[in-house]
């Protein structure tokens, strides 16, 4: 009797265990959601602020709408043609019915990404204009495969002879169908909806490569809301959370009476879907301007005070890279603005993707820091205007580092006094040019010489020190003060010395990466007098210190950066960068080769292990 009492303690606990592990992470996600601050690690206060934040925040709520239609469209379609398709292998030859189960099979085992980039290159290659409608088209194509999947096993236990049997009844093949074989299949009709639901209103990577027009569903905008510290992501995920569980409680306590009500009301959206869809383009405004731009790099009511002032549209779309945007542009998507870095600016220009810019055009230009011009990447600024500039340095903590270690320069990143403290920014490029300016190199060195110190600099220093390399959850963990040291952007660093009075910010003496992102205009441009009209919008001395002030990046404007570094990042350094001194340089293109090197030695550096 004891171990039988003992086996089932044993077994409750290993089952609150396992739902604690599920569950935690969504528990927590929730109390954050009603923080009083940006924080996403520490709680300092009560507060509804970002749940108002999501209701006055238009993008979030176009992307709940995209999401919820491509679902609904998606799953109704995805399940008339996987039930079908399931009836009609059951009627099929044997070698057909294996082949076609086979093929079904492909998309259910490929990676996610093999399916978007060839969705992506097959609405490229025959000139379909990315969108709402090829979104809705790959979700379909990878949801239909798992409702055959449900509906087939289904399908073969069913006696062949009823339909026959409804027939010679007197019914017709339709009312066969739906009166007879349908209801037969329901279970496995309603697995097949549940599967292709939640895979589409969940899926991402397709969704991403697919898309185009500024439609966004939400894992697309919460991913792009991740490169900063977003809280609304929380208040977002409370309310996907709550209106699944209550869907789940509805149907399960109330089911019989809920039955044709939970009908009409389904119906009702797919009209109200369908109706939105029809009707939104009409009305638009005949002038539309393409822009794209990397994650929360822009205070979106600048677009929208654009549009008002030019009687026009804005359709804008961010990328996570310099890397994707430029896979996408090739790809065959078109705009008329891009936002790139520097080197990425040096490569489209060698491409012939961007086009010179017209400076008598663009106004307020008489307003740049001279220091940030003619660069390296773009020498007389013929094919970008800056967009935002900045450095990369050392983010500390000044109640535990020594300031007399920080003259060591990137060599403080190797002092074991601060072993497992640090943060290494997870940047290919910016981890080797941390080594190659500790060594004395140039950043942009194709020495393999050089290249190879380099590399056993970070080799010794994740022997010694035991990094952890971080993207852009660097900003919140040092906000909370998780590490002693990092490697980050100067904007980054100026956001969270705002946030944190503890941190300082330091750039040493061997040298940093000064980065330049920069507006171009591309040669596919359909309309040039809106974007040199966007650029100029974007020099405008209040809109400029609004986008600054939103993003904490510096201003290429001298008197806006001025002005923040005494107002809004007073006393904060990293606000206005070093630019300038003498062993500082920009990133320059990579050719092909060199590429292939420095990626295969960062591999190794991120899978070594002691």
């Amino acid at each position: 009797m004891k171990t039988k009492r003992k086996g089932r303690v044993l077994s409750a606990l290993y089952i609150a265990i396992c739902f604690l592990f599920l569950y935690l992470p969504i528990v927590v996600t929730m109390i954050f959601s009603f923080n009083s601050s940006k924080s996403l690690t520490k709680m300092q206060g009560f507060s509804l602020r970002w749940y108002g934040s999501l209701i006055h925040n238009g993008s979030i709520m176009k992307a709940v709408y995209v999401s919820i239609t491509i679902a609904i469209f998606a799953t109704i379609i995805s399940t008339v043609l996987g039930t079908l398709t399931a009836i009609g292998l059951s009627k099929s030859r044997k070698v057909l019915r294996e082949t076609i189960k086979n093929i079904n099979n492909i998309p259910i085992m490929n990676p996610d990404i093999v399916t978007a980039i060839g969705l992506m290159i097959l609405f490229s290659s025959i000139g379909m204009e990315k969108g709402y409608l090829t979104m809705l088209l790959s979700h379909v194509a990878f949801c239909t495969p798992y409702v055959i999947t449900s509906v087939y096993p289904k399908v073969r236990n069913l006696d062949p002879a009823l339909a026959n049997a409804a027939m010679d009844l007197g019914a017709t093949p339709f009312q066969a169908l739906t009166k007879v074989i349908l209801p037969m299949l329901k279970d496995g009709i309603y697995a097949g909806v549940l599967l292709a639901f939640t895979m589409s209103f969940d899926d991402f990577v397709v969704s991403y490569f697919v898309t185009g027009n500024g439609v966004s569903n939400i894992s697309i905008t919460v991913y792009n809301m991740t490169k900063r510290t977003n809280p609304t992501i929380n208040a977002l995920s409370t309310i996907v959370i709550l209106v699944i569980a209550i869907l789940l409680i509805i149907i399960n306590v109330m089911p019989a009476m809920l039955k044709n009500t939970m009908k009409k009301v389904f119906a009702v959206l797919v009209v109200a879907a369908l109706g939105t869809m029809i009707f939104s383009g009409l009305g638009s405004n005949s002038k539309t301007l393409k822009v794209y731009n990397a994650g929360e790099y822009i205070d979106t009511d600048l677009l929208e005070k654009f549009e008002r002032e030019n009687d026009c549209k804005i359709v804008y779309e961010t990328f996570d890279s310099n890397e994707s945007m430029y896979t996408k542009i090739k790809s065959g998507a078109e705009y008329d603005i891009l936002i790139p870095s520097d080197y990425m600016i040096e490569k489209l220009k060698k491409e012939d993707i961007i086009k010179p810019l017209d400076w008598g055009r663009i106004e307020g230009a008489d307003g740049l820091n001279p220091d940030i011009m003619d660069l390296a990447y773009d020498p007389g600024n013929v094919y970008s205007a800056p967009y935002f500039v900045g450095t990369v340095g050392i983010l500390y903590d000044k109640t535990i580092v020594d300031e007399e270690d920080l003259k060591s320069g990137w060599e403080v990143l190797k002092n074991e006094k601060y072993k497992g403290n640090i943060y290494m920014y997870d940047s290919e490029r910016d981890a080797f040019m941390v080594a190659l300016k500790a060594c004395g190199y140039s950043m942009n060195t194709s020495d393999m010489s050089e290249i190879e110190e380099a590399y056993n600099w970070l080799i010794d220093q994740n022997d010694k020190m035991d990094v952890v390399y971080a993207g852009d959850d660097v900003i919140d963990n040092m906000i909370s003060g998780n590490k002693a040291l990092a490697v980050v952007y100067s904007g980054d660093a100026a956001y969270i010395m705002s946030e944190n009075p503890d941190m300082g910010y330091y750039e040493p003496d061997q040298g940093t990466n000064e980065w330049c992102d920069g507006m171009v205009i591309t040669k596919s441009c359909s309309d040039d007098d809106l974007a040199y009209r966007f650029i100029s919008f974007m020099y405008e001395y209040d809109n400029a210190l609004a986008n600054s002030t939103y993003v904490g990046y510096t201003s290429p404007l001298k008197d806006v950066a001025d002005e923040l570094a005494e107002t809004e990042y007073e006393g904060i350094s990293s606000y206005t960068p070093g630019f300038g001194k003498e062993k500082n340089e920009v990133f320059r293109y990579q050719d092909s080769k060199l590429k292939s090197k420095f990626a295969d030695l960062w591999t190794k550096v991120k899978a070594y292990s002691k």
